[in-house]
């Protein structure tokens, strides 16, 4: 009984050691064959550099910087960055495998490093060469890392209402105002802030490049939070915060498309964190109802259990077809991606949550023992729900386009 408490902790030695098994699970399947090689790779790097550690990071609250900087080191800190500053130049379709992948080593881990990827390539995207220069390469590598800053205590969904002001003095900037739950707050070396440099709503906003140590960058406690533990989460507060204009990205007013363009990646991003965590999920519980014996014969045999896993492996399946289209529509830079990313994560994230938390009522008593790591897949991707654009907001955004015209 002990060793089986134990094994779970590695649920992405499951993954690699059954892949050939569960073939209708497969996520290699359709994959080309270099696809399929820098999966393998995440793969190995989760289950040797994650899976054995997740329960420490989550319990001790670790923010595990080197393990990142060894994932750095295969290309993961700039997955979709330009190789010219650092980048591994790959398709949004290979973020999204990488990032499934290392997910399902430690699902709080790798979700920070979709947010810092994320802030890498909006500074490639919309800075200027000099910019890029300066901070891509130490931020591919990840000897820094990096914060995204939209959300407010008073502006959540509402990201157009922010009132983080920036006003223009000669060749600076004096930022005033504070940003809510960023993921990395306080422990990250670069943040790219929102703020309003004009009037009110979307066209007012733009967008600075802010670097810890800055005379009035401060932050806030770090939050005690339900998952997401192996990541500190803090408020960032600007009093009177001096910012040079070179650290502008892109023109003024131009902040709020570069948030939202951002987040389309960001989407795809932590909708292939969810599938990572439901994937290791399945065999988790594919595993415990093999080994588990309820009156006189395991579980496995138990038909309503059978249709149960039947459909958590259905959903899978579908949630990861639909991320890896919207994927490939942002890359060719389709007309439909943005809706395609909102659908994508609306429905990778509702129902991924819905397979952890049903491997977890498989597991019975055993799951809610954080002993087993079912348990922590469903307190890691719960908050996939609610950031990066709420579910709510993302039925909207497709509601509003099947509506319009």
């Amino acid at each position: 009984a002990m060793a089986w408490r134990v094994a779970p902790r590695a649920a992405a030695r499951l993954l690699l050691g059954r892949r050939g098994i569960a073939s209708c699970i497969d996520p290699s399947t359709g994959l080309t064959e270099d696809q399929k090689e820098f999966q393998k790779v995440a793969l190995d790097f989760a289950a040797k550099e994650m899976a054995p550690y997740m329960a420490e990071w989550d319990e001790k609250e670790i923010f595990p910087v080197e393990t990142m900087r060894k994932a750095a080191q295969l290309g993961f800190g700039g997955i979709y960055v330009k190789p010219d500053v650092g980048g591994s130049g790959l398709s949004r379709l290979d973020t999204s495998i990488i990032f499934e992948a290392l997910s399902t080593g430690c699902t709080s881990t790798t979700a920070y490093m979709s947010i810092h990827n994320m802030c890498v390539w909006m500074i490639d995207t919309f800075g200027n060469e000099e910019q890029r220069c300066r901070f891509c390469p130490s931020l591919c590598s990840m000897e820094k890392f990096a914060s995204y800053c939209l959300t407010e205590p008073g502006s959540g969904s509402d990201a157009a209402s922010l009132l983080t002001s920036a006003q223009r003095k000669g060749d600076t900037y004096v930022l005033n105002g504070s940003k809510a739950f960023i993921s990395g707050g306080g422990d990250t070396d670069v943040y790219v802030v929102m703020c309003r440099t004009g009037g009110p709503g979307p066209k007012g906003i733009s967008c600075l490049v802010l670097e810890k140590g800055m005379p009035g960058l401060s932050f806030g406690k770090k939050e005690k939070k339900v998952g997401w533990n192996s990541q500190p989460t803090r408020a960032v507060i600007f009093e009177d915060c001096v910012v040079p204009v070179g650290n502008r990205l892109g023109a003024e007013g131009q902040g709020f498309n570069i948030a939202m363009q951002g987040l389309n990646g960001g989407r795809i991003n932590i909708a292939s964190c969810s599938l990572g965590a439901a994937h290791a999920s399945v065999l988790l519980a594919q595993e415990h109802l093999t080994v588990r014996k309820q009156f006189g014969e395991p579980l496995a045999n138990n038909q309503y259990l059978q249709f149960r896993l039947a459909e958590m492996a259905t959903r899978l399946v579908a949630a990861r077809l639909m991320v890896r289209n919207a994927a490939r529509a942002l890359q060719d830079g389709r007309e439909d991606a943005a809706v395609l990313c909102s659908m994508a994560k609306l429905f990778a994230t509702d129902e991924c949550f819905g397979i952890c938390n049903q491997a977890l009522q498989m597991h019975g008593g055993y799951g809610y023992l954080k002993d087993y790591a079912v348990q922590q897949f469903v307190r890691d991707i719960r908050v996939h729900q609610i950031l990066e654009g709420t579910n709510e907001v993302m039925r909207m955004i497709v509601a509003r386009n099947l509506l319009q015209g």
